[in-house]
């Protein structure tokens, strides 16, 4: 009797499990991970989207940004051609497309264009004005007045001559790459400096036009020679050197440092902020 009761119960617990298992069975849980993976791979794309217009904003910002050395935006190059830095800067191709200096026919000295470094106005005036007719005079101070009028026009034409000859010397076609470089320099000191101080080099206005007219020397010497890897670390610390001095007139004045800043041709952000040359 006992395990006649046994029995019915261990029959009673097997079909109680089994019906309780059948629902189980039923129960998968393919469409809950196929929900969570399409979420997933939505976020996934989404994920990638932004950073490719992350991608391409910076590669937009890398393109028009200044070029560091240089200065001005890629295609802006009429930046620089119409600043005045670039106007007070003599070229060589300039230089050399002046016309000789000749006796035109009336006979006065056509002067060149450009003089060589050391001639100012100050000497200009001396050599060409003052001193041919101081030898004039001298040859003639002892002339008998009879023949003062034939020794005059002698001296004369032979001061013009000489006066002709030292203008072909004078003329900055004939001063090498140094010569041209000291030319441009004193061109750039008088342009930059204040009215009422023509030759003021400390000026901070001063400094960083002569610090890019080295820089662009040095640019395009580089381009070149590649190799060069001293003028390439100079040219670095000239860089930094500019923009320390332009950020020390931005704090103490604000006009002068947006003013230099289109007379030498520059962008603010190739002045401001990590310069990475």
């Amino acid at each position: 009797m006992l395990s006649l009761r046994f029995t019915q119960c261990s029959r009673l617990v097997a079909s109680t499990s089994t019906s309780s298992a059948v629902p189980a069975a039923c129960l998968h849980t393919s469409a809950v991970r196929q929900a969570g993976s399409a979420r997933r791979h939505k976020q996934v794309q989404a994920e990638k989207k932004i950073e490719a217009m992350r991608a391409e904003k910076l590669r937009q910002e890398q393109l028009n940004r200044p070029h560091v050395v240089l200065g001005n935006r890629p295609g802006d190059e009429a930046k620089w051609a119409n600043c005045d830095l670039a106007k007070a800067i003599i070229t060589e191709e300039q230089i050399l497309a002046a016309p000789t200096p000749s006796l035109d026919p009336s006979g006065k000295i056509q002067l060149p264009e450009t003089l060589n470094f050391g001639v100012g106005e100050a000497e200009k005036e001396l050599l060409f004005e003052t001193l041919p007719v101081l030898g004039t005079e001298m040859k003639t101070r002892k002339t008998p007045a009879f023949k003062l009028q034939e020794i005059a026009e002698g001296a004369e034409a032979d001061e013009l001559r000489k006066v002709n000859t030292l203008a072909i010397i004078a003329d900055l076609r004939n001063a090498n790459a140094g010569g041209i470089a000291y030319a441009n320099r004193r061109r750039i000191i008088e342009e930059f400096s204040e009215p009422g101080k023509p030759n003021d080099t400390g000026r901070p206005e001063v400094q960083a036009a002569l610090a890019t007219y080295t820089i662009r020397k040095l640019w395009a010497h580089l381009q070149n020679m590649k190799k060069d890897v001293a003028n390439r670390r100079n040219l670095r610390k000239i860089v930094h050197h500019r923009a320390k001095i332009l950020k020390y007139l931005k704090r103490t004045d604000r006009d002068r440092y947006e003013d230099v800043l289109q007379r030498l041709g520059l962008e603010p952000e190739a002045v401001e902020g990590e310069l990475v040359v």
